[in-house]
């Protein structure tokens, strides 16, 4: 007799691209990375078995390279300005907002009025992002040159050379801020922040052609997540926001 015995069709693999960006993803190539990025690929993973979603580190720099050259198949909570133009690709509009805000170090008389110009201002940038007030020109000479600015890989070292009177200014991304004001409650109440924003985005998700899963297939994925309210808990949790309630606020280039 022969007996047909059902095979598990095996998950498909999906490289998911991470490059440190607090606080959606933290030390990428570490053995424990964490974030919002890592949460929700182990959430999908449990969601489903089609897909099995890795992360796969990259850089800052280096996430378009290999991205074209296939090391990876998306990439979370992107956006098509930030250095994608001319790149070939499926993108998806992950209807989540955060932004990017204005910090400086809280002192007598100082108000929002502070924030009006960066003239005569040292910054503390956070290297590779692209912000709107420079016309989302993330190179290094550009943003020295222009802003008086010193890029570092922390925004952690932006906040404290804020408190520390050795920057006047700082660009943070308003998710982890929210996050380090609750974590750090007496340096976060030395920090004005501004109710001006640099930039409000809205997050993509950025496919590769051809990659195993496309763009609507991702969707459905996050639909149901959204359905089960495990989705929205994710992002609470982080201080994300739900991009159709968010009025978009276009870049506005502060005067120097």
């Amino acid at each position: 007799m022969l007996f047909c015995v059902p095979v598990a069709k095996a998950e498909q693999l999906v490289r998911v691209g991470a490059y440190h960006f607090p606080p959606y993803i933290v030390k990428p190539e570490s053995s424990k990375p964490k974030g919002l990025l890592p949460e929700l690929l182990g959430t999908l993973n449990e969601a489903q078995q089609h897909y099995r979603f890795k992360l796969v580190p990259t850089s800052v720099t280096r996430r378009y390279r290999d991205f074209t050259e296939g090391r990876y198949d998306l990439i979370f909570f992107e956006s098509p300005d930030w250095g994608w133009q001319g790149i070939e690709l499926d993108m998806l509009d992950l209807r989540i907002s955060d932004a990017e805000v204005y910090v400086a170090r809280a002192v007598p008389g100082r108000d929002q009025s502070y924030f009006a110009s960066l003239r005569n201002k040292r910054m503390a940038l956070y290297n590779g992002y692209h912000y709107g007030f420079a016309g989302f020109n993330a190179d290094q000479n550009f943003l020295s040159n222009n802003f008086n600015a010193v890029l570092t890989y922390s925004h952690d070292s932006n906040l404290l050379m804020l408190l520390h009177d050795r920057a006047d200014i700082s660009v943070v991304t308003r998710s982890y801020l929210r996050l380090y004001q609750r974590e750090h409650p007496q340096l976060g109440a030395q920090l004005l922040v501004s109710t001006r924003t640099d930039q409000v985005y809205r997050h993509h998700a950025l496919l590769r052609p051809g990659a195993v899963i496309d763009s609507d297939g991702l969707e459905r994925l996050l639909q149901e997540l959204k359905g089960s309210g495990r989705l929205g808990e994710l992002l609470t949790r982080y201080y994300l926001l739900d991009a159709s309630q968010v009025q978009a606020e276009p870049a506005d280039p502060m005067p120097r």
